[in-house]
């Protein structure tokens, strides 16, 4: 049966590792496999939009479609991951096997050449991507005291950004080498996913939380089939959290429609594509840390919402009048900032808006909720790519990012007073 849990026990030192103000080391090793990670996943994304629109000569439609794959797919499966998560108690072992998943599709990336065979290796990978973030980002959480979740996620995207930015700088290596070596980079990103494979399952430890938590408070319910993961889409205290990414996840268009924007509007090299994640991570790289302590002070939920004010800034750098290298590199920063006040922010507030047995499931809801409205985005991008064009999509699709920014103002306040509160019961 499912009960309330009034706050997470502190009684035992595996539930925060972090207590001493320093970052716990399953945070740091958790990063190492996302770095490793990422520089596997990057170096293929950073190759994606020119492979499928130059190589296998895809149009913008089909991109969107492919492009709304990448993005929403794992929404298929994030509650699952989650729920797994919390039914066994064992979040490393769901996280192996999402992670085994996406290194599979790496290799399985070789022998596709068309739009059926590519589909089904992103969707693989996709999948894989779903199943681990809930159970990884809820280790993070257990390992970590709640006064320092934004430090501690910040450092977590931080180590994720440094192998974003690594991945398109050997993918660009590659291609600069082997002008049109698609499949070098695969070779070599299926290499990193696999070390990084190992680093999970080698080193990590099998945090068990709600068994620790139990050990410290046999009052602490446990997280049976009979618990429905339903009951957090009527919890209020996450509910609000939901439509406010919901709404907004709907007008965040895929980076590669923003990157093939720039390529066309300048027309530089293909082989310099790559370059533009660089950009992108390099930003987000140095503003993760400093933003995840200011929404430690200032609240989760205003630096989540104020970091859409840089998206649609960075949507008007990439389809308003003005060209050239200054304005690549504005929406660039724009976009890293984007990310940095976003990515490990969503999970670090719906990690303390729900209770214990149904932490990893409130952070793979919020996160479906999102990749879900990310895979409409990209869909209606493409048909607006090709109903409008590169520029007038833009406009629309910053315009209505403004407005809804509006319009979910309202929810901010009473989001971080939620979470100030969990906060409290908890220390």
């Amino acid at each position: 049966m499912y009960v309330t849990m009034r706050g997470a026990p502190s009684g035992d030192p595996s539930l925060h590792q972090g207590r001493t103000g320093k970052v716990a080391g399953t945070v740091l090793l958790l990063g190492v496999v996302s770095l490793l990670t990422d520089v596997s996943s990057e170096s293929v994304s950073s190759v994606l939009p020119l492979y499928l629109t130059g190589a296998l000569g895809l149009g913008p439609l089909a991109y969107g479609f492919i492009d709304g794959l990448y993005q929403g797919v794992s929404a298929l499966v994030r509650i699952l991951g989650g729920w797994a998560s919390d039914r066994i108690d064992r979040p490393k072992w769901v996280a192996v096997a999402g992670y085994g998943l996406s290194a599979v599709a790496r290799l399985a990336l070789l022998p596709a050449g068309g739009l059926a065979s590519v589909t089904a290796v992103i969707t693989t990978d996709r999948l894989g991507k779903g199943l681990r973030t809930a159970p990884r980002d809820a280790m993070i959480s257990a390992s970590t005291e709640p006064a320092m979740l934004g430090r501690a996620f910040g450092v977590h995207r931080a180590m994720d950004t440094a192998g974003a930015l690594i991945g398109p700088l050997i993918a660009f290596v590659i291609l600069f080498w082997l002008p049109g070596s698609y499949t070098s980079v695969f070779v070599v990103s299926f290499v990193f996913a696999l070390i990084g494979l190992a680093v999970l399952v080698l080193l990590v430890p099998d945090l068990r939380p709600r068994r620790a938590a139990l050990g410290a408070d046999q009052s602490i319910p446990t997280a049976g089939g009979s618990s429905p993961t339903w009951r957090l889409l009527v919890d209020p205290r996450l509910s609000r959290l939901l439509l406010v990414a919901g709404v907004l996840g709907l007008l965040t268009i895929g980076d590669g429609f923003l990157y093939l924007a720039l390529q066309r509007r300048d027309d530089f090299a293909t082989e310099f594509f790559p370059l533009l994640y660089v950009g992108t991570n390099a930003a987000y790289l140095a503003l993760a840390v400093p933003l995840g302590r200011l929404a430690d002070r200032v609240g989760r939920a205003k630096v989540f919402v104020g970091g859409h004010v840089a998206l649609v800034a960075a949507y008007v750098a990439a389809g308003g009048p003005f060209t050239g290298i200054t304005a690549t590199i504005a929406c660039l920063l724009l976009l890293g900032t984007f990310y940095a006040s976003t990515d490990g922010l969503l999970a670090a507030l719906a990690g303390r808006l729900v209770d214990l047995p149904m932490r990893t499931s409130g952070i793979a809801t919020a996160q479906t909720v999102v990749a879900a409205s990310r895979f409409a985005s990209s869909l209606g991008f493409g048909l607006l790519w090709v109903w409008l064009g590169r520029s007038d999509a833009l406009w629309v699709v910053a315009a209505a990012l403004a407005a809804a920014l509006a319009l979910v103002a309202r929810s901010v306040s009473r989001l971080d007073a939620g979470d100030r509160g969990v906060q409290a019961a908890l220390l």
